[in-house]
């Protein structure tokens, strides 16, 4: 009985043994479960995806468009993600209209327009690009799954409603510049190293040919523009542009996800859409310059002296026809001093009130006035009642004193370029500009004005 007691407690401990064992080893495992669950909630928390292998990024570049907006292109990121089964854009190129295109125009034009991150469909995104004919290419971005790992952390991080908008530099911040930043941080400086020695071109250059199908758009940049836009870009300031972005990726080695080895970072390359870009129109500069200097001559050979009435020795200069070329005279003026004064109109007031600093300090205030508007109006007597505007003793030393004043600024104008005393590019106004603009303005002078009495000169 003795032996039979102590056989059972045996048992009994041994029992107790397994048992305790087995609870161990459910308590590791439920605790192993929780240290597992509270790293996905921390990976899920900083925008960890849990299997990088089914997250391919691609690079969306756009070409250039028609409209004024889009003539430097476009550049996006598309994130597939297996897991997820989404397919989605990430574009940092829109902006809101909130209160009219007034408001956005003042808004644009004193910097504080705001652009943001949009995202949506692949597809809605491609069938706008359709819309507008413009031709888009995608390349595959062949990224670790660190690389991943760290684009997409960032990615989710701009997608916060407090990250969402950003201040807009059409240079230094835009859509194209927000993927570049993001790839080369992804890509531990990569992209910056590999251009770290490269030089471009000018703003200025870049803006001359993004805009060579609208010259006029063109033209009025080169004038409003400053000094800031003639230095020359570094290669890293250079990638603003899409297809320059899409090039320097091209020559970037990153690593083969399949094969874990160097090669090419862009993976498959293909065009989703072809169309024709828009095509370069005339030069504005040569053809504006042909046209005014045809005009002018014209005018010239309509001249004729006209004797004064009053006293039969004295006459002043006229025109033949002088109902229709007062007014094709007159007409010209109205739009040349009108652009003109405009121009003088924007740089100066954004002198003071624009955030936009490449518009201040601008040397082209020596020939665009804002005064000039009032010489839009004298024009209009030209173009209306075809004859001169009559000077009296009052009206004579004001207008003398403007003339003298702008005859002086385009000397210096010219002198100052020609000798290379201004940092900004001004040499296209002054060879294909300022000599038909000195013409016509001594035409009108001569033209233009008649004294009211005899003892009256020009000056």
């Amino acid at each position: 009985m003795v032996v039979e007691i102590y056989r059972r407690g045996f048992l009994g401990l041994g029992f107790l043994r397994r048992l305790a064992r087995k609870q161990r080893v459910q308590l590791l495992i439920l605790v192993a479960l929780m240290v597992h669950s509270s790293q996905l909630v921390s990976g899920a928390e900083n925008g960890a995806h849990e299997d990088p292998s089914k997250l391919d990024f691609y690079l969306i570049t756009v070409d250039v468009g028609n409209n004024v907006w889009d003539n430097f292109g476009h550049s996006a990121l598309r994130v597939v993600d297996g897991l997820a089964g989404t397919d989605t854009i990430y574009n940092w190129g829109v902006f809101e209209v909130r209160d009219g295109p007034v408001a956005f125009a003042y808004d644009f034009f004193i910097d504080e327009l705001e652009y943001r991150l949009a995202t949506q469909s692949t597809r809605r995104e491609i069938d706008n690009y359709r819309a507008q004919k413009r031709t888009v290419w995608q390349d595959e971005l062949r990224l670790s799954a660190a690389q991943k790992q760290r684009l997409l952390a960032r990615l989710n991080w701009n997608r916060a409603p407090e990250n969402l908008y950003y201040d807009y530099d059409y240079f230094f911040d835009n859509c194209t510049t927000r993927i570049r930043d993001y790839l080369d941080e992804a890509l531990d400086g990569a992209i910056s190293a590999q251009v770290a020695t490269m030089a471009g071109a000018t703003f200025r250059d870049q803006v001359r040919i993004h805009y060579a199908s609208l010259q006029p758009i063109s033209f009025s940049l080169d004038v409003i523009m400053n000094s800031n836009f003639d230095r020359e870009m570094s290669g890293w300031e250079s990638l603003f542009l899409p297809l320059n972005l899409r090039a320097s990726l091209a020559q970037l080695k990153g690593v083969n996800p399949q094969e874990d080895r160097e090669a090419s970072f862009f993976g498959r390359r293909e065009m989703l859409l072809n169309y024709e870009a828009p095509a370069p129109q005339r030069d504005f500069y040569r053809t504006a310059s042909f046209i005014a200097l045809c005009l002018t001559l014209y005018f010239l050979l309509m001249l004729k002296r006209i004797r004064r009435s009053y006293f039969a020795t004295h006459s002043h200069l006229g025109f033949r026809a002088a109902g229709v070329n007062f007014r094709l005279f007159g007409g010209l003026n109205v739009v040349l001093f009108g652009v003109s004064g405009i121009y003088g109109f924007l740089m100066l007031g954004s002198w003071f009130f624009s955030g936009h600093e490449d518009l201040h300090h601008n040397v082209n205030l020596l020939l665009f006035w804002p005064t000039d508007l009032f010489g839009a109006v004298i024009a209009l007597r030209w173009l209306f009642l075809a004859q001169p505007w009559s000077l009296t003793n009052n009206n004579k030393p004001f207008m003398v004193y403007y003339f003298l004043a702008k005859f002086s600024a385009v000397i210096l104008y010219s002198f100052a370029t020609a000798f290379g005393f201004f940092e900004q590019d001004t040499l296209q106004i002054a060879l294909f500009i300022l000599p038909w603009l000195l013409l016509l303005g001594l035409l009108g002078w001569l033209v233009g004005f008649d004294a009211a009495r005899s003892r009256d000169s020009i000056f």
